[in-house]
């Protein structure tokens, strides 16, 4: 397993958070690896907001995957809290080796931690592998997701 660190982005990995989200197959079509105004405000709506967390793993140093936890609050399940885990990237050559576990098993973690009652997340249907993956992790693909483009 690569060891890897866990923490909240600070607006120096911009640049390096963009360029895992641009290098990804639906992510070459929807992202680019520039930081401009509308990813600067993005960041800095993400990182003052107390329930969200843009979070990197670095290695050696270097950032090689990164997720954004937002904590939602709501009346169902007994007015339990959840986690909401997106946009999780691995650097391409790390996939496999231990990386994408950490990342989720310490978000995993920190929603223990402040007393969410589930983890839930989205994976493109496209994304064989992931769905293998979460699986593997205990995660259980209970819904249908659905979305609509504004």
């Amino acid at each position: 397993m690569t060891e890897v660190t866990l923490r909240e982005a600070v607006r120096a990995d911009l640049p390096a958070i963009l360029t895992l989200l641009a290098d990804d197959v639906l992510g070459r079509t929807r992202e680019h690896a520039t930081v401009d105004e509308a990813y600067e405000r993005a960041f800095a709506d993400i990182t003052a907001d107390p329930r969200n967390q843009q979070v990197v793993a670095e290695r050696d140093g270097e950032v090689v995957g990164c997720f954004q936890l937002t904590y939602i609050p709501g009346l169902g399940r007994h007015g339990a809290q959840r986690a909401l885990v997106e946009a999780v990237r691995v650097r391409a050559d790390l996939r496999g080796q231990g990386v994408g576990e950490a990342m989720m098993t310490w978000a995993i973690d920190q929603a223990r931690r402040r007393g969410c009652g589930l983890v839930q997340l989205t994976t493109d249907k496209s994304r064989t592998d992931a769905h293998r993956f979460y699986r593997r992790l205990g995660f259980v693909a209970s819904h249908e997701g659905m979305k609509l483009p504004l």
